[in-house]
């Protein structure tokens, strides 16, 4: 289920605020670390962040650090294309099967399931190249924006506000703090209306060395937020209402250019799309020299419970 910062109504007893913020965050990199049980299997552990299932970008970042696992140190992933089958329990661990569907001289391609409770919960495939050297070109721009500097993290406004957010999200507040977002505030028309566009500058707050595989497992993990809320702004709904069902159903990312996710990236989103309780999702990274570094695209389910 994609990673939503969810929003409660009235909490009777609002922590203080620096209280959250003294809190050390966890290591992101250790949950994508994973243990080998034997070739080609592999064993992950979970993080409840506070949600009703295992946040999606964590099952996207250790099926992709599993089959990092089987490929050689000359390849670097380039794509990868998933399914979400059934939510997954953020109390247990998450299996991985990797298959080895081919080794070719410059590309490898990987299936890897995941499995909970004997099910399979998460399909994907995904494609490593050796670098090469080619024809490159690029016809989209950073949008002008203001720089991460000029914008609160979004984690400080939480943290100042505790009151706006759930009681799941404190008691596991130190599970949000590894990715520092900085979302620029999102103006309605005149007529009130959000469009279904959003901008989030992130960075990976644990220093990663430059050619580390984890940048890709990272930048993953942090691809599956705010994406679906973008489909639903136009609508004025929260992905939080009681009566909302909000889940990732498939997504995709295509990395083009190196990066580091220790320095600033600009997520920008935009929903073309809305239909068949289904919102369809486009995000492009782009670093600070405008650069677009990876796009990924999703489609997720935002059905709205009809009321009894």
């Amino acid at each position: 289920m994609e990673l939503e910062i969810i929003l409660s109504e009235k909490v009777n007893t609002p922590l203080p605020g620096q209280h959250l913020l003294d809190i050390a965050h966890d290591d992101l990199l250790s949950l994508l670390s994973l243990t080998k049980l034997e070739e080609d299997f592999y064993q992950g552990q979970s993080w409840d962040l506070g949600f009703r299932a295992v946040f999606g970008g964590q099952v996207m970042g250790q099926a992709l650090a599993a089959a990092q696992a089987t490929v050689s140190n000359a390849l670097v992933a380039h794509s990868f294309h998933s399914y979400f089958i059934l939510p997954g329990d953020a109390a247990l661990p998450v299996f991985y099967q990797v298959e080895r569907v081919r080794d070719g001289r410059s590309f490898s391609t990987r299936r890897i399931k995941a499995v909970q409770k004997g099910n399979i919960i998460f399909d994907c495939m995904c494609s490593f190249q050796v670098v090469e050297t080619g024809f490159e070109h690029q016809a989209v721009h950073m949008p002008d924006v203001p720089s991460p500097e000029e914008i609160e993290p979004d984690i400080m406004r939480f943290a100042r506000n505790p009151n706006l957010i759930s009681n799941g999200m404190r008691e596991n507040f130190a599970r949000h703090k590894p990715i520092e977002m900085r979302s620029i505030p999102v103006v309605a028309d005149e007529n009130g209306v959000k469009p279904p566009r959003r901008h989030v500058w992130m960075r990976l707050k644990d220093e990663l060395p430059k050619d580390s595989s984890a940048q890709f497992t990272s930048l993953l993990y942090a691809s599956d937020f705010y994406l679906l809320s973008t489909a639903l702004q136009p609508h004025g709904v929260s992905p939080a209402r009681k009566d909302m069902r909000v889940a990732t159903v498939d997504h995709a990312i295509w990395f083009h250019r190196p990066f580091q996710f220790n320095e600033w990236l600009l997520y920008t989103s935009d929903s073309p799309n809305a239909g068949n309780a289904r919102g369809f999702i486009r995000g492009q990274f782009f670093n600070r020299k405008g650069e677009l570094v990876a796009t990924a695209n999703q489609e997720g389910l935002i059905r709205l419970k009809p009321s009894s």
